[in-house]
């Protein structure tokens, strides 16, 4: 008997973009029910943005002040301790290298949802940091002094710069995007999309 193939979501992220976090915590019954696995890739958002002179904070005042009131409805809707953090934006490469660091312990989706937890839910900006990131390894059972050894290796280094490019040729150009095979979802209010594309039943696939 032929065994079916591997159900597999890709999902870009940064620590720094509110709709990656609540796309991690809606993304998570749909694993549950599709069966799933979910594979994280860390896109430095941060250096795409500088690459095209984007500059989120030059938005206009009303268009930010909407995107913040939207994700209030969306904490609220779905029961979420989202709010925003007193500093933003952060650098997030430390943190973004520190998610590939973490595979080598087994731990890079319970590092990726402390990061987002610390920051989203905490107000914790130190996450920006090796102070802050050091905390969050030692949370995890992971030598402190050995994870950041690890992050600021030139292999880890390099990983980040392939996992970001990878990501471009691929067409992502911002986060979260979710694939599933050669369909690109954007956004956290495409989940029905994804898991209709798990469940072989999405009707766009071109």
């Amino acid at each position: 008997m032929t065994q079916a193939p591997e159900r597999i979501v890709d999902l870009y992220w940064d620590t720094g973009s509110t709709n990656t976090y609540f796309a991690l915590k809606l993304i998570e019954p749909i694993l549950n029910r599709t069966g799933a696995r979910l594979v994280l890739h860390p896109f430095n958002l941060g250096h795409v943005f500088r690459a095209h002179q984007y500059v989120l904070m030059d938005e206009p005042p009303a268009k930010f002040a909407n995107r913040i009131r939207d994700l209030e409805r969306w904490a609220l809707k779905y029961d979420l301790p989202f709010r925003m953090p007193d500093t933003f934006p952060i650098k997030t490469s430390r943190a973004l290298r520190g998610s590939i660091a973490m595979r080598h312990w087994n731990l890079e989706r319970d590092y990726v949802e402390a990061v987002m937890t610390a920051y989203w839910e905490r107000n914790d900006a130190s996450i920006a940091e090796y102070s802050g990131l050091r905390r969050i390894a030692a949370e995890l059972g992971v030598d402190p002094a050995a994870f950041e050894a690890r992050s600021e290796s030139e292999e880890v280094r390099q990983a980040l710069i392939d996992s970001t490019n990878a990501g471009l040729a691929r067409g992502v150009f911002g986060v979260p995007i979710m694939a599933v095979g050669d369909e690109l979802f954007w956004g956290k209010d495409r989940m029905d999309f994804v898991e209709d594309a798990l469940l072989g039943t999405y009707q766009g696939a071109r």
